[in-house]
């Protein structure tokens, strides 16, 4: 027989039973809520892929600067070049912005729905547009509309980077305080385009540097008055915080898209100039499509010779991040400015390509060249520095000092900033030479490239023998040497 329940265990049996209801209430409401929902990687695969086409071909304006074969390469045509590639320059970095903007927004939605799928996707569609507004910008420099155009682009994507951020409630204050900077901004920027455009310049260039700002004004803040405990879900879609950097694989994932945009915009030209025309075939090669064929020459080995540099500066990019733990701020920075000039590299193409069509202007020409290559991989190198610094967080052991891959990475990372800078200087000194030069540089270093472990083992055993004769051999004064130098790696 079973035995009645005391009042105790009525009542616990009501209270389990009420809790099973809440449990099963929550779990209902949790399906609901997740009825749907899809993971967000595949759409921010997209959209990293999508900006990172868009920010590179930024650069087509001007790679297709007209230069006709009278016009010489003087100081006005130079004046219209650099100031063009300084827009572009901060058109790019605009874009970056974007992204960083996006990244940051995603951390903090998590999963996504058919509303804010539709939502990124106008994003999109609104950033595609800001090549166009950039072209109109570099062909109409003294006409406002261009900038404006290009303001109300950044304006709009902002917009709907507010929608998606009021869609869902976490963090919702703080997001919206931090996303409507830029689009204030570049709206400040758009009035003053309309009476005053350079000032407007100046404010697009400021939402770029906007973020970095604020870092440095709440480090000042921190310092002087005080730290102050952040929120909760502290997140900031246009910086990259120290506590909470852009990931990795983010970064990697932007910066192969940018690599690969590249190359792929080297073989377009040729597709489009260097097809010969059936009439001059015929009338000039007498049929021959061989003969024709070897007057581009000069410009197959010009592109070439480009790929060969977007192909080793990515190669040593990846080889950098390989032994990459995490990133900080700093190298987030550094990586955006090599980006920036890696997406030069179709412009350095062009001026190589006209070295036969223009001979005479060849030695601007490869300066130019010289130039986008030095900072496109000085930077690297840059970054390289930058993780060194924070080694034990960022960098493998391998590649810290004294670790047994230190000597290598720095060789490889220094080959290219090294190698045009001493082409550079040497067109300075022999200016008849310089089309010589240039392909020379081109041709060494890939050679370089595959015997650079070879040539580094002989140098740190030159210098493993300087130094023991050093040690041997003490200079008269001179105390006990210091320690083995942080480049020869340890025992």
């Amino acid at each position: 027989m079973s035995r009645p329940q005391t009042q105790e265990q009525v009542v616990d049996s009501e209270g389990d039973s009420s809790q099973l209801r809440r449990d099963e209430g929550d779990s209902s409401l949790l399906r609901r809520d997740e009825e749907g929902t899809q993971s967000s990687h595949r759409m921010l695969g997209f959209s990293d892929a999508l900006l990172s086409i868009i920010a590179t071909v930024m650069i087509l304006p001007v790679t297709h600067t007209e230069i006709s074969p009278e016009q010489q390469f003087d100081k006005s045509i130079q004046k219209l070049l650099a100031t063009r590639i300084a827009v572009y320059l901060m058109t790019f970095l605009i874009v970056t912005v974007a992204w960083t903007a996006h990244t940051r927004l995603f951390q903090v939605v998590g999963k996504i729905d058919d509303t804010l799928a539709l939502l990124n996707l106008a994003c999109m569609m609104t950033i595609t547009l800001l090549p166009y507004t950039f072209s109109l910008m570099v062909t109409f420099p003294d006409v406002p509309l261009g900038i404006f155009l290009f303001c109300m682009c950044v304006i709009a994507i902002g917009s709907v980077q507010i929608q998606h951020s009021t869609y869902r409630a976490l963090s919702r204050r703080h997001i919206l305080h931090v996303v409507l900077r830029g689009p204030a901004l570049c709206f400040v920027a758009a009035v003053f385009s309309l009476f005053f455009f350079p000032l407007s310049y100046l404010l697009m260039v400021a939402v770029i540097f906007l973020p970095h700002l604020s870092k440095a004004t709440a480090w000042c803040k921190d310092k002087f008055m005080g730290h102050r405990e952040s929120p909760a879900h502290n997140v900031e879609p246009f910086s990259i915080d120290l506590h909470a950097p852009l990931s990795k694989e983010r970064v990697e994932a932007f910066s192969d898209g940018v690599y690969a945009i590249v190359a792929t915009l080297l073989i377009l030209d040729i597709c489009e100039d260097n097809v010969p025309d059936p009439k001059d075939v015929q009338e000039k090669f007498s049929g021959s499509l061989v003969a024709a064929l070897g007057a581009y020459g000069p410009q197959f080995l010009a592109y070439f010779g480009s790929f060969a540099t977007v192909g080793l500066l990515w190669f040593a990019h990846h080889s950098l991040f390989l032994h990459v733990r995490k990133t900080t701020q700093t190298m987030g920075l550094l990586n955006i400015l090599s980006l920036a000039f890696v997406g030069g590299l179709p412009l350095a193409y062009q001026q190589t390509s006209a070295f036969a069509r223009q001979p005479r202007d060849e030695l601007e020409r490869v300066r130019v060249s010289c130039a986008i290559i030095f900072f496109a991989s000085i930077f690297q190198f840059a970054i390289w520095t930058a993780a060194l610094l924070h080694q034990t967080e960022t960098l493998q052991p391998a590649v810290r000092f004294d670790g047994q891959e230190h000597a290598f990475m720095f060789a490889k990372l220094a080959l290219y900033p090294s190698a045009s800078l001493l082409a550079f200087a040497a067109t300075c000194l022999l200016s008849r030479f310089s089309t010589a030069i240039f392909h020379l540089m081109q041709i060494a270093v890939p050679f370089a490239f595959l015997l650079l472990r070879l040539l580094v083992r002989f140098a740190l055993a030159g210098l493993q023998v300087l130094w023991d004769f050093w040690t041997e051999h003490p200079q008269p004064g001179q105390g006990e040497p210091e320690a083995q130098s942080q480049l020869l790696p340890g025992p």
